[in-house]
């Protein structure tokens, strides 16, 4: 547009000045004036005529150059998207892009606290779950940049493949790789056989399958805690957060509460939050986390699937006279007291029993596993890279030592408060809350380092919030 004005006032400039020679040879004649008007109009249309020709010149030049530029532009950003792709770093989508993959948000897969899962195609056929975070815009901030920052560089065979992110308004997104047989949780847990819901499958997993997913997941962990420039704390390791491909290896994903810890810190203080029932002592009373708050959580994840069923359930005494007929019940105290009377059979999901051929001799083993990492206090827990020997069978399983239980004495004083006997009810409870709460700690402190003078019934009364059942 710029071109097309410049040549018509190039134009009309030169028929104007060729109007006045015209005009002064009829009124001024042959006259002196009229020789000295030609003079200065010819020398006005050279001009004219040498500036367009210039600018014609530069401004093929520039069209030249900036169509190399353009050309090199391209090449390196395809050479960049390629090597993003070969480094496994996420691709910036545009929110369009996602809104016409998942068809303008049609299929939800999955829902969190914080997030909703849907299924969509990539124009290239590529099937991926997109995660819309949905949290407060400073927490949905947070969790988005946490996910990134512990995946973005990570590549594992058993950790989720993010592909893309997206930014919009105030809407952030992240792009995985579909995992097509959903969470471990449809896979272990004990509920009508519906199919198929929402494309996910569901069903009872075999026992070989439940080991193989057990040692895909520790060996994800180990690389995390030790095989990273950084070490990476997953902080929210549960089954629903344990995703199965097609051939039902297990994929470890939702990295929105991971932190990143240098090899030379010993623990991080970070806000209390998870999931109930999968927390380590030492989160619930605010004594910091380490790559063994997730040692613990793996524990009781591996309890459940060796009995099918969630560490932490409610369940209905039959005794309607008092104030309330329910308990707590409390799996991983069940496991270790039919461990130490030679009945570890009955703590195997019925399920699996029901269909027979199932050593006894490897059930031992995996409880082993599971209580070691259960310890309460810290030094006692193992490594992922010793868990990963004890369920590859290269290093013998001793059995654990026994371990306190501190989650029992917290849902015990629980259960108090809603009893009115003995004790003096809940005024009996006040006084021994703080009790429970600072001989905890003193037990753990040994283990960290820290101090417990900060702990507190506030302490008792949020880690209750977590720890009951869902």
């Amino acid at each position: 547009m710029e071109d097309k004005t410049a040549n018509i006032v190039a134009t009309v400039a030169i028929i104007f000045l060729i109007a006045v020679i015209i005009i002064a040879r009829v009124v001024l004649d042959l006259s002196k004036s009229f020789f000295l008007i030609v003079g200065a109009a010819v020398a006005a249309i050279f001009a004219v005529i040498v500036c367009y020709f210039i600018r014609r010149h530069l401004h093929l030049r520039r069209r030249e150059m900036e169509t190399r530029l353009a050309s090199e532009g391209r090449e390196l950003r395809i050479e960049y998207s390629f090597l993003r792709k070969v480094a496994g770093l996420p691709t910036k989508f545009r929110y369009k892009e996602l809104e016409e993959a998942t068809d303008n948000w049609k299929t939800l897969i999955g829902k969190g606290a914080s997030a909703l899962v849907f299924k969509g195609v990539l124009k290239d056929g590529t099937t991926v779950a997109v995660k819309r975070i949905q949290h407060e815009e400073e927490r949905g901030e947070k969790e988005f940049r946490s996910e990134i920052a512990a995946i973005a560089s990570v590549q594992h065979t058993n950790l989720v493949r993010v592909l893309g992110y997206c930014i919009h308004n105030n809407l952030r997104f992240l792009v995985f790789e579909y995992i097509p047989n959903g969470s471990l949780a449809n896979w272990i847990f004990s509920r009508p056989m519906t199919g198929r819901s929402n494309g996910v499958s569901s069903g009872c997993l075999s026992w070989r399958l439940r080991s193989a997913v057990a040692l895909d997941v520790a060996k994800a962990l180990a690389y995390l805690h030790h095989d990273c420039r950084s070490k990476v704390l997953h902080l929210d390791v549960k089954p629903e957060n344990i995703l199965l491909d097609q051939n039902h290896r297990a994929i470890v994903s939702d990295f929105g509460l991971s932190k990143l810890m240098s090899q030379d810190q010993s623990r991080v203080l970070t806000t209390l939050r998870g999931t109930k029932g999968y927390l380590a002592p030492e989160w619930l009373l605010e004594l910091g986390v380490t790559e063994k708050s997730d040692v613990f959580s793996f524990g009781m994840v591996l309890l459940e699937m060796i009995g099918g069923r969630r560490n932490v359930t409610v369940i209905d005494t039959g005794d309607t006279g008092s104030r309330s007929s329910k308990k707590f019940q409390y799996f991983p105290k069940i496991v270790m007291e039919k461990m130490k009377a030679g009945r570890v059979m009955e703590v195997v999901d019925q399920r699996l029993l029901d269909h027979g051929n199932i050593d006894e001799k490897e059930v031992k083993k995996l409880v082993h596993v599971a209580l070691w990492c259960i310890q309460e206090k810290v030094r006692r827990r193992p490594s992922m890279v010793e868990v990963v020997k004890w369920l590859e069978g290269r290093v013998a399983v001793e059995e654990p030592p026994e371990t306190q239980m501190i989650v029992v004495d917290l849902l015990n004083i629980d259960d108090d408060d809603d009893g009115g006997g003995g004790g003096g009810g809940q005024d009996g409870n006040k006084r021994k809350k703080p009790r429970v709460v600072a001989r905890i700690g003193s037990q753990l402190n040994g283990c960290l380092g820290g101090s417990t003078h900060s702990l507190s019934s506030k302490s008792f009364s949020y880690s209750m919030s977590i720890i009951s059942p869902r």
